[in-house]
């Protein structure tokens, strides 16, 4: 048995539990970078929640992100589908679920990187530093590395499986000596403590591949349009629920542009104090599902709408919908698109502290004072 305490009561098929929860699954190990949306907290709930269902074979993860909940899918055996627009993360979903050579190749591959001089390049004029008052993410003895391995990674000319593990390796490496917050919009004024050490990289902790996994960057709507699923996992980004959040607001495209350049080598032109790429720009890169402004026509929030679309359009007999008490809907208005559609099974409201990333802000005026963070999850059977 597994083990899971909650600071609020657990609601499954009418019944409540206080204090512990228990779950049958097994835990499995996944691997991701700092992340805003990281669902790691949530994978024991999700793994109850499908493995209860019957008949389930084929599982889509819609917005797969750093690709945890789809490691966790796949390593559960079921046909997993890893989904997003980013990247980066098509590169983590391939590493996980599509590499299949053995450790010892990519170790010999990760022993040569590690052992490369490190010269200034482009990503050292751009992202190193130093000294810490410049703001930049990392310490110019990391960059230099970075340098170096980025353009060897080229030049060995690797498949494209085998150079998504070792990009993921790189990322891994790189996030562990940051000196940010998690995300790539704004650095800290001193030296963090982990961005002294130097930068090594380190074999990904894949698994045995036991299902026919599919990797998609792609819209959601071409993706679900496309394909049928038993079972369909969603965790769009949130529009905010702040009225006085400004239309200038950073998009999750953003907070992680430096790894869309680490993964593209392709020095794009940039912008701000930041260094961001030209294309993570807000009119570029948004989401519809962050979308905070209203529908002039139908008066709904162009969020809400999203979801409904995309309820309606998605192809599966189960779909799972996680979504944040500071997202744009609220948990009755999802509850009420998920019952046009089907049946509600289930429904999971977790409480639990806001991480480091949960808490950023722009001004006090928009700070949460109560500190309440929730995460809802909804299980429907679609007709």
């Amino acid at each position: 048995m597994q083990h899971a305490d909650l600071t609020d009561r657990e609601t499954m098929n009418g019944l409540r539990f206080d204090g512990e929860v228990r779950f049958r699954c097994k835990p499995v190990k996944t691997e991701g970078i700092k992340y805003a949306g990281s669902k790691l907290k949530l994978i024991p709930y999700i793994q109850h929640i499908v493995s209860d269902l019957d008949g389930v074979r084929s599982v889509l993860d819609g917005f797969s992100g750093t690709t945890r909940v789809s490691q966790a899918f796949a390593q559960m055996g079921y046909d997993t589908t890893a989904n997003d627009v980013a990247e980066w993360s098509e590169v983590f979903a391939t590493c996980y679920l599509k590499s299949q050579k053995e450790d010892r190749y990519y170790q010999e591959i990760i022993d040569h990187l590690n052992a490369l001089e490190g010269y200034d390049g482009w990503f050292t004029e751009h992202y190193g530093a130093d000294d810490a008052l410049q703001k930049r993410p990392f310490q110019r003895k990391n960059t230099r590395k970075l340098d170096a391995i980025r353009d060897e990674i080229d030049r060995i000319k690797l498949s494209w499986e085998d150079k998504c593990v070792i990009l993921t390796s790189l990322i891994y490496a790189l996030d562990a000596v940051d000196s940010t917050l998690g995300h790539y919009v704004a650095y800290l004024s001193q030296w963090s403590p982990r961005s002294y050490n130097d930068l090594v990289l380190k074999l990904p902790a894949r698994f045995r591949i036991k299902s026919n996994n599919c990797v998609c960057r792609d819209d959601i709507f071409s993706t679900v349009s496309q394909r049928t699923f038993d079972f369909a996992y969603f965790d769009p980004p949130y529009g905010s629920n702040n009225e006085k959040m400004p239309p200038s607001r950073v998009r999750y495209a953003s907070y992680y542009h430096i790894w869309k350049t680490v993964i593209l080598n392709d020095r794009p032109v940039l912008f701000g104090k930041a260094n961001r790429r030209e294309d993570s720009r807000d009119g570029v890169s948004a989401s519809v599902f962050e979308e905070y402004r209203k529908n002039d026509e139908s008066g709904r929030f162009i969020a809400m709408e999203a979801i409904d679309k995309l309820i309606k359009a998605t192809k599966a007999r189960y779909i799972l919908l996680s979504y944040s008490s500071g997202g744009r809907a609220t948990k009755e208005q999802l509850h009420d698109i998920l019952s046009a559609e089907g049946k509600l099974l289930k429904s999971l409201e977790i409480d639990y502290k806001r991480n480091v990333m949960g808490n950023m802000c722009w001004t006090n005026e928009w700070i949460n004072h109560d500190d309440k963070y929730k995460e809802y999850l909804f299980l429907m059977e679609k007709r």
